[in-house]
This record gives structure tokens, C-alpha cells and sequence, in this order.
């Protein structure tokens, strides 16, 4: 007697109406967990894999499945019966807790990160992984380090951090309770990127400064991050910093992040032109990555990146002659431009620009590319991200939270990463804050009046 082979149910979504096409490339983070009492089965290797799995194939059945391109079209397809799952690496160092700390301070990715392939969405390379765990254990059993790593074109960083919210609890509730039964998960994602086409003015036509057309064979050569060695700084800013900058961005009616961002740009601004008086007519450049779910009803649940960026260009005069107050008004106006009807404009753009470069391909034309205005060679760059309000430190697994999180380590000059501390609450700002700023390495903050505040005493 033979039984008939269960249905093959296959489902797909669409990334093309949104601008996740166009980061095809791998995000990672490390994350540290100290193991202080030396527990046996700290961070249980099967425990880890089998709450991956069942997280991505009953509540992220994308992430277990395949990206497909037809034509100007890429889709993710996933099916009822196979699955992609995560792949899951794993060693053992004979470390301490204090030197895998430092690897993972100096964002040593080769040691801690799984080595992902190429990110590039195409017809022959189908099999892309959406996401890659490495755990790292220590022969003292003092700590284990997590590498993931995820794909930028399914999430940004706000799916990504909500994606390790609901696997951390998965995992935590199945090393308390055995199975997942009663499991409610913290954060339902949602996956169809919205219809934003009522944000849609006809009339009214938007420049889109943040992105900018290059020759494509001379692309690569001309918009490398930098030809200089570019390294990470971390600064600090305290409580008593942070209460300070509320109280300035108060009377300046701007955000604390908004301030923030101004201190980093004149900062940045004052040192380049200290060390090259000859710029003064040359580019100031501020750009940012902007998160609209609030202000357009857009779930923060959603797994997909409704982010895009904005910008604004001064020259390198213009912006030493300003006063941080007018410098956070201009931050402010830059990340206002945001509207419903800017979001539609730029996503409008992006996929216009993807089938422009699609019919290039195909009828042998390489002609034009569009990149990120902030890759661009420019006089002075602020290029800024802000992580400080992602659940980053509430990730337990069932063995604590983490006692450090490594942002990704970002080599174009210019990039401010605004990072929580392990005790932050952006309720309560009751914590430090790291901003993470990636210049080359000839340049010295403390020559800033700005930003020598916030560097942190050598231990040394």
C-alpha cells in the first residue's frame, strides 16, 4: 500500500516594490555572553539550532526560503514541505572571556562572523541564505559569542532586531518549558510591504540629492569608501552629556538625536578643515538613514526595510560659520523631508532606476549606476545611523542578556553609529551612549573641541 506524497504548498512575496533590492549584501553583529558561574550546557549548541528552525519555519517561513528573479521581478518563495534553514556554524577557542572581548571590540568578523557567500540576487546564485549563525565557545567556559549574520535585502535593522527579540524568547521558553505549546511570540512579523501609492502628489516633483548616477565602469574605482585606512572609533556620551544635549536641543526645538548628529557633523567639519584650510569651498555632506514606520502606520513588525535616506550638502565654510543650534535645524529640516509623499518619490525612483540598469543588462549597455551620495568622495561626511532605541540588550536566550553587542563595522569615512550601552533605556536615558565613528586614522579627535568631551580614558 503506498500513500500519497503531502501537497507542495508554495508561497510567495514580492521585495520589488520596496527599496530592499538594493541592499544585496550581508549585516552582522556579535553579540557576547558571559557565562559567569561556568554552568554546564551554557548556551546548548541543539537548543540554539532547534529554536532557529522552528522560529523561521512556522513564524519567518521567508527566511527559510529562496530568492527568484523573473525578469524586473524578485520574489521570495518559500514552500510548505523544504526549507532553507539558517546554517549553523560552530567552534572552540582556547580563549579567555577578556580576549574574545577584545576580538569582538576590535570586530574581528573573520574569527566571529560566518562567512557568508556572495549576497548578489540573480538567477544563478539561488541558494543565498537569509540568515547565518556562528556560535564561538571557549575551552574556560567563560562565554559564548553569537555571529549573525542577516541579509540586507529581507530586513533592516529594526526587522532585524525584532527577529532576534522573538528567537531569543523562542529559545528561552524551550529551555524552560521543553516545548513551545504555550509560546506566544513577542513581535508577529508581517511580511507584504504596504501599498504607500495614496502618498502618490502627481504634482509636486522631488530631487532625490541622496542618490546620485555614476559611470559604471569607472563606479568601482572612483566611490571606494576611501583610499585611506579607515578606522573605529568609540565615543561616549554620559548621562550628564546626554541630559546636557536634551536641555541644548530643548531650546533649539530639535530631538536629542537630531543635536547629537549636529555636534558630530561640525565636529567632524571643524577637524578636516583644521587640518586643510583649503576646503572651505569644498562639500560638507550630512546623510542619514530614516526609519518612517511611525509617521507613515507602518508596522514596526514588518520584515522588510521601508527605510530610506535623506541629505543635505553645505560647503565646508557654511558650516564652520554656523552654531550647533543652526546646525541641528538643519538636520532637523533634512530628516523632516521624510514625508508619505518623499517615501512614494524615492521608492518611485529606486525601482525606476533598477529597470533602467535591468534593460542595460540586456541589451548589452552598461551605462550608468545609482549608489548612496555618502559613498562619494566628498570634503567632509557625516553619515549617520542610530541603533539607540533597537531591543539590542533584552536578547536572553535563556542564559541572560548579552554583556556586549558589536555594531558592524562600517569602512566609509564619515559614518557616526549612535549605540546603546547594556544598561540604556531610551525611555530614561539612564546610561551611556557609544557613537562609533569611522574616519581615517590620521585624523585625531581630540583636537575637537566637540567631540574631545566624549573620548573615553585609555586603559592602557
Amino acid at each position: 500500500m503506498t500513500t500519497d506524497a503531502p501537497d507542495t504548498t508554495e508561497t510567495r512575496f514580492s521585495i520589488s516594490n520596496n527599496p530592499s533590492f538594493l541592499y544585496q549584501l550581508y549585516c552582522s553583529y556579535m553579540l557576547v555572553y558571559k557565562n559567569g558561574t561556568k554552568a554546564d550546557g551554557f548556551f546548548d549548541l541543539e537548543l540554539l539550532k532547534k529554536s532557529l528552525n522552528i522560529l523561521v519555519r512556522k513564524y519567518y517561513k521567508p527566511v527559510a526560503g529562496w530568492f527568484q528573479v523573473s525578469g524586473e521581478d524578485i520574489d521570495v518563495v518559500f514552500y510548505s514541505d523544504k526549507f532553507n534553514d539558517p546554517p549553523v556554524s560552530t567552534q572552540t577557542l582556547n580563549m579567555d572571556y577578556e580576549t574574545v572581548s577584545r576580538h569582538v571590540r576590535d570586530s574581528n568578523i573573520d574569527l566571529l562572523v560566518p562567512t557568508a557567500p556572495s549576497g548578489v540576487i540573480k538567477p544563478e546564485n539561488p541558494n543565498i541564505p537569509m540568515i547565518l549563525v556562528k556560535a564561538t565557545y571557549l575551552k574556560s567556559n567563560e562565554a559564548v559569542v553569537l555571529g549573525v549574520s542577516y541579509h540586507h535585502s529581507l530586513m533592516d535593522g529594526t526587522a532585524f532586531w525584532t527577529f532576534m527579540a522573538n528567537w531569543s524568547a523562542l529559545c528561552k521558553h524551550l529551555h524552560e518549558h521543553g516545548d513551545i505549546t504555550k509560546f506566544n511570540i513577542p513581535h508577529p512579523p508581517t511580511f507584504e510591504f504596504p501599498d504607500i501609492s495614496h502618498f502618490h502628489n502627481p504634482s509636486k516633483t522631488i530631487e532625490h540629492s541622496e542618490y546620485v548616477l555614476v559611470d559604471a565602469d569607472q563606479c568601482f574605482m572612483k566611490f571606494q569608501p576611501s583610499a585611506e585606512k579607515i578606522v573605529v572609533t568609540v565615543l561616549e556620551v554620559s548621562v550628564e552629556q546626554q541630559q546636557a544635549l536634551r536641555q541644548q536641543a530643548r531650546n533649539c526645538n530639535v530631538s536629542f538625536t537630531e543635536m547629537l548628529c549636529a555636534v558630530l557633523w561640525k565636529g567632524t567639519n571643524g577637524l578636516r578643515l583644521q587640518l586643510d584650510p583649503e576646503i572651505g569651498s569644498g562639500s560638507s555632506l550630512y546623510s542619514c538613514a530614516v526609519n518612517p514606520r511611525a509617521r507613515m502606520g507602518i508596522s514596526s513588525n514588518l520584515c522588510a526595510s521601508p527605510t530610506t535616506h535623506t541629505s543635505c550638502e553645505r560647503t565646508v565654510s557654511e558650516i564652520a560659520a554656523l552654531d550647533v543650534c543652526e546646525i541641528a535645524q538643519l538636520v532637523h529640516e533634512t530628516i523632516g523631508i521624510c514625508t508619505g509623499e518623499y517615501l512614494f518619490s524615492s521608492f518611485d525612483f529606486l525601482l525606476k532606476q533598477r529597470r533602467r540598469e535591468l534593460d542595460d543588462e540586456r541589451n548589452s549597455r552598461i551605462d550608468k549606476k545609482f549608489m548612496l551620495v555618502y559613498v562619494c568622495p566628498k570634503s567632509v561626511k557625516c553619515i549617520a545611523l542610530s541603533s539607540r532605541t533597537f531591543p539590542i540588550y533584552s536578547t536572553d536566550f535563556g542564559f541572560g542578556t548579552p554583556e556586549y553587542v558589536r555594531p558592524p563595522y562600517l569602512p566609509f569615512d564619515g559614518c557616526m553609529r549612535i549605540w546603546p550601552t547594556p544598561l540604556y533605556d531610551v525611555r530614561l536615558s539612564n546610561a551611556p551612549l557609544e557613537v562609533y565613528v569611522s574616519l581615517p586614522e590620521h585624523i585625531d579627535l581630540s583636537k575637537s573641541p566637540l567631540l574631545s568631551q566624549f573620548l573615553k580614558e585609555s586603559t592602557d
